[in-house]
């Protein structure tokens, strides 16, 4: 009799233990984030540091990244409906409603420093402006949902709206004079529409507090808390502001961008939430080395 039992035994032992197995291989299974990209500059900055957070935060995942083309309004009702995990954005009040915004700044405030995209024959046509009224005599184009575009108009600047690559497109047909960039911007935007007659003005800089943030859908709060959880743990051993000074579009717009010698016309951001972390230092760009000049 205790000769049949043993391999019920061992055959209980071997179940127990395999269930054992595949319950620690499922507590370190990898988590699927689905993210939609417009393969551009933001896109790639963005999805480092998604990685950089996670990997932080030792949360297993792999990405199944959408590259096709999509409006900016299917932008966000996916990641309303969970059909895509993660986007990148702005800061606006709406958008932090209808999402989980990481209120981390992704660029450390450098989104909202704007140089101006014009049409070649246009490249002076800033040289005279010293102030925002002076402004007020130009049209600017910026996307139809974009947050910029309620900042712009709440400073009672004149703005043409249109999605992002047709913006491209009415600039080089001198729909409007220019097409205000962060400043790491223009110059591959530019550079990757050789047939249209774009160049950058060397006059102006717009500034205005414009935090750019990674907002999660509201149907994965455990993917918001650990990126959020890894995110502040870059910043604080300081892995975040090196990937951020070593990205090489943002090395090379620090340089080349020459903001000391531009004039600098500040604007109000009517649409920051008061939960915006603006004095958290360490999560800011330190402005004074842009030595600005009025």
């Amino acid at each position: 009799m205790p000769i049949k039992e043993v391999p019920n035994v061992m055959q209980l032992i071997t179940i127990l233990l395999f269930v054992g197995f595949g319950v620690s291989l499922n507590s370190h299974a990898e988590n699927t984030i689905n993210l939609l990209s417009r393969d551009d500059l933001n896109s790639h900055y963005a999805i480092g540091i998604i990685k950089l957070g996670l990997d932080k935060a030792q949360y297993p995942y792999r990405f199944e990244i959408n590259h096709s083309k999509f409006s900016e309004e299917r932008y966000r009702q996916d990641a309303q409906d969970g059909i895509v995990d993660i986007i990148w954005s702005a800061a606006n009040q709406t958008l932090e409603k209808q999402l989980i915004p990481i209120r981390v700044p992704l660029y450390k405030g450098l989104l909202g420093y704007r140089i101006f995209m014009v049409h070649k024959n246009n490249k002076n046509i800033f040289a005279s402006v010293h102030t925002l009224e002076d402004l007020r005599k130009f049209t600017f184009g910026q996307g139809r949902l974009w947050p910029d575009t309620l900042i712009l108009r709440a400073n009672s600047l004149k703005v043409e709206t249109s999605n992002y690559e047709g913006l491209f497109l009415m600039l080089d047909g001198s729909r409007f004079d220019a097409f205000p960039r962060a400043i790491f911007e223009p110059w591959a935007e530019i550079e990757a529409r050789p047939n249209l007659n774009l160049t950058i003005d060397e006059n102006i800089i717009l500034g205005y507090k414009m935090p750019f943030y990674l907002y999660v859908s509201p149907k994965n709060p455990a993917l918001a808390a650990a990126l959020e959880k890894g995110l502040l743990m870059a910043v604080a051993d300081g892995s975040f502001d090196r990937y951020f000074y070593n990205d090489p579009t943002v090395k090379k717009a620090l340089e080349i961008s020459d903001i000391k010698k531009r004039r600098v016309i500040e604007l109000k951001n009517p649409n920051l939430s008061d939960k915006t972390p603006v004095n958290t230092e360490e999560l800011w760009l330190d402005i004074s080395q842009f030595n600005k000049t009025h």
